[in-house]
């Protein structure tokens, strides 16, 4: 689960770690009494869930509270696009007015779970103000990585090792140890999943400070903190993946135009691959578990037909726990319920498959039958294709 830079600067401040002093506004006049409340000049920051804000026009600086009124009344409301929203953009709905800072020097500090070490790793780099993944590409010997002990946390020679690297001067070297730690403690005691301050910055004044922080929790962990699942905001998710959320589905929405239902994680994501490898774009990641009833198969299916950029549908399934039956009265159900008039492509097998089967032959739908999932991506590729909107 993400959330706003706002929410994240407010629970990181909660453990100690320095941020600017900064308040939200949802209208113009609000922005305008904060402004007048901070004091000189002030940063106006759009809040979506999305890197890039500066580029696309959501990031201003106001010398004045009469300023900042203006930035905000063009920033709020506005379209905002940026290289993570994707072409559509994300409406703005609010933004925080925040206390001007002099920047000395700008830095990036990450922090994430390494899956290959089972460790929480520190990430730090001189490259601030850039995306890690362009840095990455470009001059990944210019990230400094170093791994977390579940128990002792970050120690003192790592922080060090890390601001060394860096090239911080001496005096500013205590201060960004302790914004490792507090950082650390953060993000363990939260369960998040992924931490990132960029720009963390040296002011003039010798401060390590917080410009900026992204913060996404653990979805499976929330359950312990309903006091940061209360911060999710609804606006900034696709509603398909909100309704896909009350029946306990994992659905991620993607650009493609051939919607995907599976049950598997790992057989999900191998679809996807394979209708990529047929030469068509799948539009979802969708995996409806191993324990799915019927009405659980209806609703996402309904979820998949929602998407008006989708031109056909593949249900690839792997019956087990999951019964080809129970699938195919979800299939034969929902297409009813909706109307359906895309193609529509399945490939069952395991357990009741040919119960399953008999099902989907006797609805009176136009269904085309797979066998195998090359035939079923294969056909399914050249349905969307051939399907006239």
């Amino acid at each position: 689960m993400k959330i706003h830079e706002y929410q994240a600067k407010e629970l990181l401040r909660k453990y100690g770690v320095p941020v600017p002093k900064g308040k939200v506004a949802n209208q113009a006049d609000e922005a305008y009494d904060i402004a007048q409340e901070l004091g000189g000049t002030v940063v106006v920051k759009a809040q979506i869930h999305a890197g890039g804000r500066g580029k696309g026009g959501g990031v201003k600086l106001a010398a004045n509270p009469d300023e900042a009124r203006a930035r905000a009344k063009e920033i709020i409301g506005m379209q905002l696009v940026t290289h993570q929203t994707g072409p559509k953009g994300q409406k703005v709905l609010k933004v925080l007015v925040e206390q001007g800072t002099k920047i000395k020097q700008e830095l990036y500090l990450g922090m994430t779970l390494d899956r290959e070490t089972s460790r929480v790793t520190l990430m730090a780099s001189a490259e601030g103000g850039v995306e890690i993944e362009e840095v990455a590409h470009r001059s990944p010997e210019k990230i400094f990585k170093t791994t977390i002990d579940p128990v002792i946390g970050v120690s003192s020679y790592q922080g060090r090792k890390l601001g060394y690297a860096l090239g911080l001067p001496k005096e500013v070297m205590g201060k960004f140890v302790d914004f490792a730690r507090s950082l650390a403690v953060a993000y363990d005691r939260s369960d998040a999943s992924l931490f990132e301050i960029n720009p963390l910055v040296i002011t003039a004044e010798g401060d390590v400070i917080a410009l900026d922080a992204k913060v996404t929790f653990d979805d499976n962990a929330l359950f312990r903190h309903p006091d940061l699942a209360a911060l999710r905001d609804p606006e900034e998710e696709d509603p398909r993946e909100e309704k896909a959320r009350e029946y306990d589905l994992s659905y991620i929405a993607l650009d493609g135009d051939i919607a995907c239902m599976v049950n598997g994680a790992g057989l999900a994501m191998a679809t996807m691959d394979i209708i990529k490898l047929a030469g068509g774009n799948p539009a979802n990641f969708l995996d409806v578990g191993g324990g799915a009833d019927e009405r659980k198969v209806t609703a996402a299916f309904k979820i998949l037909l929602a998407d008006a950029s989708v031109k056909a549908v593949l249900v690839n399934i792997f019956g087990g726990i999951m019964k080809c039956d129970i699938i195919a009265n979800g299939i034969v159900n929902a297409s009813r319920e909706v109307g359906l008039k895309l193609p529509l492509v399945v490939r069952l097998e395991g357990t009741n498959v040919e119960l399953g089967r008999k099902i989907l032959a006797e609805s009176g739908l136009p269904i085309t039958s797979a066998d195998g999932m090359r035939d079923a991506a294969e056909k399914v590729v050249a349905a969307a294709r051939s399907h006239a909107p």
